[in-house]
């Protein structure tokens, strides 16, 4: 497998310590998918790995750092909307899908220490896979990041540096890190193994209710889940299993809306815009590093975009809450969104919404 670089074309053999290319793009990874089988499916392996016939995987590296993530229920929530109960995970959040293929990635081409910069979910979960793994690690987040987040960081044995100011420039320190010590970054939007793990969601849909919802709402900040729903639903398109895409929904926070403000404009890349407060944390992006790859996405398949207003949130983590579903503010900000929606369309009546990460992760407010 290559990766190859999104701006310029140059090819680099995936063992590359290259963040990126020198030219400053991002890299994709190389990959064409066999056609889905459900036939094909590894029944033997209660996890997302069950799809390994499907994955850009090296070697069986994954048998040695899987924690059993994946395979998370869809609970019907009410007659029109289906949860996917990502937060059932080791450690709370979706985020262990890309992990848990970054990180045998990793350990696949003999990586001994990591760095990544995080508002919380990925940097614990990469921190809880290398230590599986026994791959050295330290994890970069701004402040404000929820403590309890820090502290699972630190349980699981990785550094914690909290950095202030904004996300953004919380990514700019790190990566200065990447650049001056040549220390590996496992990084969640750079590297794109993390994207073969976050495509399970969409193989795991289409086995559990033989069918893809009809509409799905997606939190976009960095675009993980983005990016691996809509290759999830490609691969499946391609391989006859669907016969086409489902409308899909961006949700962007009220007070960060980069890919919103981008759309409008029709611009084939995002503007960086300046973060207000919000407590939508893990969507506050301002300047989202493959914007360009999701703006395309966005305008081939006619992808709508909905914000989630900041003072809707609380109420949509009380009502959840009240009915079981106990979810952070990030994740209770889509279904804020979904309510937003329904407010300016027509109710939709065959929903999917991603539950992405646990409440105890962010009690506070």
């Amino acid at each position: 497998m290559e990766f190859v670089c999104s701006k310029c074309g140059h090819r680099e053999p995936s063992n590359t310590r290259k963040a990126a290319c020198d030219c400053g793009g991002l890299w994709k990874l190389d990959f064409e998918a066999p056609a889905f089988d459900p036939e094909k499916i590894d029944h033997d392996v209660w996890g997302m790995f069950r799809y390994h016939e499907f994955m850009a995987l090296e070697g069986d590296t994954w048998k040695a750092v899987t924690l059993g993530e994946g395979m998370t229920p869809c609970v019907r929530f009410n007659d029109k909307v289906w949860l996917k109960m990502d937060y059932f995970m080791p450690t709370l959040s979706f985020k262990d899908r890309g992990a848990a293929v970054l990180v045998a990635h990793c350990k696949a081409i003999g990586v001994d220490k990591v760095v990544q910069d995080s508002s919380g979910n990925a940097g614990n979960s990469v921190a809880a896979y290398c230590g599986r793994a026994g791959i050295g690690c330290e994890i970069y987040v701004p402040e404000g990041t929820s403590d309890k987040k820090i502290r699972m960081i630190e349980a699981h044995g990785a550094v914690a540096h909290v950095i202030p100011g904004d996300r953004d420039h919380c990514a700019d320190v790190c990566r200065q890190r990447v650049l001056d010590e040549g220390v590996y970054y496992a990084n969640h939007v750079y590297n794109p193994f993390f994207y073969e793990g976050t495509k399970t969601y969409i193989y795991e849909v289409l086995e559990q209710l033989h069918r893809i919802p009809s509409h799905i709402f997606i939190p976009l900040g960095n675009g993980t889940l983005f990016i691996g729903i809509v290759k999830g639903l490609e691969e499946l398109l391609h391989s006859g299993m669907i016969n086409e895409m489902p409308k899909l929904t961006v949700v962007q926070s009220e007070h960060c809306q980069p890919f919103v403000k981008a759309r409008e404009k029709h611009l084939a890349e995002a503007e960086p815009v300046k973060l207000a407060p919000t407590l939508a944390e893990g969507i506050a992006i301002g300047a989202p590093m493959r914007s360009a790859e999701i703006l395309e996405y966005m305008y081939k398949y006619e992808i709508d975009d909905v914000i989630a207003p900041e003072d809707k949130i609380l109420p949509a983590r009380r009502m959840l809450a009240k009915q079981g579903i106990y979810c952070e503010h990030t994740t209770a900000a889509i279904y804020a969104a979904y309510e937003h929606y329904t407010e300016l369309h027509e109710e939709e009546g065959d929903v999917l919404i991603s539950m992405c990460g646990a409440g105890l992760k962010s009690d506070h407010s």
